[in-house]
């Protein structure tokens, strides 16, 4: 294959936060894998890449950078990771970090960001066993990119193509709870004479109360029922996640919007920065495909643990061509897809 098909030859000017599907699936074509251990490898909506590792246990890998948060960023480079692992079922064990500084940076905030890695990683009993650190140019904010290894048995591995029709799609939390603490925390200044202090407080804590964890909800809906995928919303909010497990699962999906809950403080501040909050960054919320019979049953498990669940749609069909139908109350058309995280407007 000729150098030319490995580039391109003009420069590009791309939109903050995930690349489109499109170009992601022509990269990933590059760098398919014809290993027999690969269980899951890299493709559009697949969060995590799966390794036999010979008997009955998987090797369940996943890396994810934080880029939009600053504060508490080395507890949330854990847990999002963490988040990714739970959707394959499997159990988080080891952790490693690259940990990337700018020049202008207090000793004091370095130590914050390790001992936040250190806290998250005792909360989800993770060890730390390495990673790298280095202080880079051009840099006006530290990056940390985590990398989570953990595992899970053979016959217990949730895959992001099980989605079967009829399944009935479960929603934990609500709407954009990661972007509620974000906004709240990285623009306090420029919304200090809009919402007073308690308010923005609240908001702040939104990463711990309703929390960005998404590995409880996971495990619960588990231990309660037949589940065939899984999908942790992220950049791009809920409705780019329900495309992309649309992708993964080769299925088209009906969702009910008006099932769909939202914070009244997310409503808040996304309207105060003309967001839509269906597109705005949202970890902290589940996607969870499961046989409609055992749906209500899930959601009891959840509520009876102080987890917010609701069924918000359904599989509808298997298609090589998914799409997502967004259904009101008098009328249905595609779901809106989002070409970047509307939070990328705030920065």
């Amino acid at each position: 294959m000729s150098h030319a098909n490995f580039c391109y030859n003009h420069s590009m000017n791309l939109p903050l936060g995930k690349l489109p599907p499109d170009r992601l699936s022509q990269l990933l074509s590059l760098i398919a894998s014809t290993d027999p251990s690969v269980v899951l490898g890299p493709g559009v909506g697949r969060d995590c890449a799966v390794i036999a590792l010979g008997g009955d246990q998987l090797l369940v890998a996943k890396s994810d950078p934080i880029t939009f948060a600053t504060d508490e960023i080395g507890w949330y480079a854990v847990h999002v990771n963490a988040n990714d692992l739970a959707t394959t079922g499997a159990t988080p064990r080891w952790f490693l970090a690259t940990v990337l500084l700018p020049q202008q940076i207090e000793s004091a905030a370095v130590d914050h960001i390790f001992q936040q890695m250190r806290t998250a990683c005792a909360e989800l009993g993770v060890t730390i066993v390495g990673g790298h650190t280095e202080v880079t140019y051009d840099l006006t904010r530290p990056i940390v990119s985590g990398m989570l290894l953990g595992t899970v048995q053979t016959d217990r591995l949730v895959r992001p193509d099980g989605l079967c029709p009829g399944d009935a799609l479960i929603l934990t939390k609500r709407l954009a709870v990661e972007a509620t603490s974000i906004i709240a925390r990285e623009k306090a200044a420029e919304v200090a004479g809009v919402f007073d202090a308690a308010f923005l407080q609240h908001c702040r804590q939104f990463l711990h109360a309703p929390g960005i964890s998404v590995l409880r909800d996971a495990q619960l809906a588990l231990s309660v029922g037949h589940i065939h995928a899984m999908h942790d919303p992220t950049e791009g909010g809920v409705a780019t996640a329900l495309h992309e497990m649309a992708l993964a699962g080769q299925a088209d999906l009906e969702i009910e919007v008006e099932a769909v809950p939202i914070y009244a403080e997310t409503q808040q501040l996304c309207a105060h920065f003309n967001l839509d909050p269906w597109g705005v960054i949202a970890s902290g919320s589940l996607l969870v495909a499961v046989e409609a019979a055992e749906a209500d049953r899930v959601v009891a498990a959840l509520q009876r643990d102080q987890i917010e669940a609701t069924v918000i749609g359904h599989v509808i069909d298997k298609s090589v061509r998914p799409i997502v139908i967004a259904r009101f109350e008098d009328r249905s058309e595609p779901l809106r897809a989002f070409e970047r995280d509307e939070i990328t407007r705030l920065f």
